[in-house]
């Protein structure tokens, strides 16, 4: 099992097809739940995962339409397991603690709030496309008790975008050489894309 980790966090698709064939799929799709639905797990590949597998479905590792359908749907039934759990847990969650330091930090918390603050309700749809606040916008918005209804609306359209958005990305560029070599440095460029905004702020808010 830490063998599989090591290898998701490295994004090696090619390690992980070898070893466990088409189980890969349930693996992608429990990833992304994962990253979406536990409020402790914000580190895990989310943008570079996304686009990594839609490259390697034009290399014929993966089936592009049911890669496309278990992610929309591992990403929509994540954040609305992650709202419920904001909703019923609240504030409890972060009291919980491993070796004396909390599990979830409350930083995070603020920070996604102030995000809410500004965007409003596009804000679960915005919220897709950055890194750790994605990971807490629905915990937020169920700790806010958000209309469940407008809520799932906003959730089924951002996770639609950002699956198709990203996954299509990486399957029409896949036929790129240049891409395909240099697939490390590509999803290195990615993160630094989606931390951007939040190192603008994290600046601005020094200055």
């Amino acid at each position: 099992m830490v063998e599989l980790f090591k290898h998701i966090i490295h994004l090696d698709f090619e390690w992980i097809f070898s070893n466990y064939g088409n189980w890969i799929y349930f693996i992608l799709f429990m990833v992304i739940f994962i990253e979406t639905g536990l409020v402790a797990m914000p580190f895990l590949p989310g943008d570079s995962l996304l686009f990594t597998a839609g490259l390697f479905a034009r290399s014929g590792y993966l089936d592009y339409p049911l890669l496309i359908l278990l992610l929309f749907i591992a990403a929509v039934a994540g954040d609305n397991s992650n709202y419920w759990i904001g909703r019923t847990i609240g504030l409890r969650v972060f009291q919980y603690k491993f070796r004396g330091k909390p599990i979830v930090k409350k930083e995070y918390l603020d920070k996604t709030h102030d995000f809410f603050e500004k965007y409003g309700r596009s804000a679960i749809i915005l919220a897709r496309f950055v890194p750790f606040v994605r990971t807490f916008a629905p915990f937020t918005a169920g700790l806010g008790r958000m209309t469940y209804s407008v809520y799932l609306l906003f959730d089924i359209i951002g996770g639609a975008i950002w699956i198709g958005s990203l996954t299509t990305a990486g399957y029409l560029l896949g036929e790129v050489e240049w891409i395909r070599k240099h697939i490390d440095l590509v999803c290195i460029g990615i993160v630094i894309l989606s931390v951007l905004p939040i190192v603008i702020k994290f600046l601005k808010m020094k200055k």
